[in-house]
């Protein structure tokens, strides 16, 4: 089957790569060329250009999960930035994120033209929607990534302007609230244009849909605090019977469940060398050099925290977690975990492994067909999570607990397919307990849930162990009135004429 992004990518770099050094230049985007969106090869080229952003691996490949990897379930390779990252010791300047803010700002670019230029273009009409839709969606889930990010009720981030691209020295918002009302506009306009996901041919899975509009809704309304519609739209999600969990959390992380019922956004990947695409995250989590088999890079490890957050019987603990002495097929033969030669590197700074992203190198010789043959680009064949649909489920019971209201229907489906007992009357605490173990090592985003819980501060002051007990991270500090969001990167302070002011106390 071939997918969205085994074929529009290169058309998409041929077609842009005129203005592709004055979009890396420009902070909140550049005008478009005045040759192109004149024709629905145009209008498509041009979506599919947003898309091709997903691939660079500042996007969702390391990049942003530096981010992530400051919570309690991460240990990080010691190179580079990762422990200034671990202790909250930045300036803006890192490597790991320098380019996170300008990715998305370019992703958001490529949106706005196309939301500016496609309703002139003479078209069919279906096929006009569809794109406007995903140009509303892509807007508003770049727009979202850094707004919790960056923003706060002190300042927001900058909002591109629509209508005048030229005007690229936009000043912040006097609150991260004026971007999340600009975000669940461009949603909202999404989701009346997308078709469902049901209705896509073969061709276009990855690109846009309806129930994903409304799930970032739901996201959206949460980070809010608005509960009530929270609530809302993953009602909507949940009432559209387009997803349902899989039986079998195992197979969330196959090749075979990237666009499975509980499939609602991914980084859509593929093995393809040399046009392979999408995010190398599965390689960052493999064990480094991969004992000499394939080039794991070896960046995040679970904590023995993380492992030890899982009730023994939790089904999802062997499907996230590799320790010490577990079975596991590699490259076609079983291996022992941190056995013998498959002994763990000097790097590795927990003694554990993810194990979620590891299926697409279970096979006999598959380099090439599932798993990359450029080792220096590790991409796969299986689709990385950004939104699944277990996560509108607990975003619900989340939302109704806040609302004092039962969350027990929503997290209990959650633990019956971990093989764990119903609760009754289940807390806040339980809710909390249910995401970590849920989403442990995907981009759900730990460290920002800990944040916006008000419980980061509590939990970071606690030191951080390897499997074997021993200390690897001492207690941290985490200022609340600081850390809750990131330092901007000082280039685009630099080159934003003086209309973009460091967060305050970086």
């Amino acid at each position: 089957m071939r997918l969205l992004q085994n074929y529009i990518f290169l058309l998409a770099l041929v077609l842009f790569a005129g203005c592709q050094k004055q979009l890396d230049l420009v902070p909140q985007g550049a005008p478009s060329s005045g040759n192109f969106w004149k024709t629905s090869e145009d209008a498509v080229a041009g979506i599919n250009s947003i898309y091709q952003l997903y691939s660079n691996n500042n996007m969702y490949g390391g990049g942003s999960f530096y981010y992530m990897s400051t919570s309690d379930d991460i240990a990080c390779k010691a190179t580079g930035n990762a422990d200034r990252f671990k202790y909250f010791q930045l300036d803006g300047n890192e490597s790991e994120t320098r380019t996170v803010w300008s990715l998305h700002y370019q992703a958001m670019k490529r949106a706005n033209d196309a939301i500016r230029n496609v309703p002139a273009i003479s078209m069919e009409a279906k096929l006009k929607d569809r794109i406007l839709g995903e140009a509303y969606f892509n807007h508003a889930i770049m727009h979202l990534e850094l707004a919790y990010k960056y923003g706060d009720q002190r300042a927001g981030i900058p909002i591109p302007d629509r209508e005048r691209p030229e005007n690229i020295y936009v000043p912040r918002p006097k609150s991260v609230a004026e971007n999340y009302a600009y975000i669940v506009a461009d949603l909202v306009k999404a989701a009346e244009l997308l078709p469902y996901f049901s209705e896509l041919g073969k061709a276009d899975y990855g690109r846009a849909h309806k129930t994903a509009a409304w799930a970032y809704l739901a996201r959206t309304y949460l980070y809010a605090r608005d509960w009530a519609k929270s609530q809302k739209y993953a009602d909507m999600v949940i009432s559209s019977k387009q997803h349902k969990l899989l039986e079998n959390f195992t197979d969330v992380f196959k090749i075979s469940g990237n666009w499975s019922s509980e499939y609602i956004w991914s980084v859509t990947n593929s093995a393809q060398f040399p046009n392979s695409v999408g995010c190398i995250f599965p390689g960052i989590l493999l064990e480094d050099k991969g004992w000499g088999v394939y080039n794991g890079w070896g960046s995040f490890y679970p904590t023995k925290e993380l492992y030890d957050a899982y009730e023994s019987i939790d089904k999802r603990l062997p499907v996230t977690i590799l320790k010490t002495g577990d079975k596991f097929m590699f490259f076609g033969l079983e291996r022992s975990y941190n056995v013998g030669s498959f002994t763990v590197s000097s790097s590795n700074r927990s003694g554990y492994q993810f194990n979620k992203y590891m299926e697409p190198y279970t096979y006999a010789n598959p380099t090439g067909v599932y798993v990359n043959s450029n080792g220096n680009r590790p991409t796969t064949a299986m689709n990385v999570p950004l939104l699944r649909y277990a996560d509108v489920l607990l975003m619900r019971a989340e939302a109704a607990l806040m609302q004092g209201q039962s969350g027990d229907a929503e997290i209990n489906a959650i633990r019956r397919r971990a093989g764990l007992l119903p609760l009754s009357g289940a807390t806040l605490a339980d809710l909390k307990k249910e995401r970590r173990c849920e989403f442990a090592g995907e981009w759900t985003d730990r460290h920002w849930d800990l944040v916006r819980w008000g419980d980061a501060q509590q939990t970071y002051a606690k030191p951080l162990h390897h499997a074997d007990g021993r200390e690897i991270y001492t207690a941290r500090t985490f200022n609340p009135a600081k850390h809750h969001v990131w330092p901007i990167p000082l280039e685009e302070i630099r080159v934003s004429n003086g209309t973009l002011p460091q967060n305050e106390g970086w």
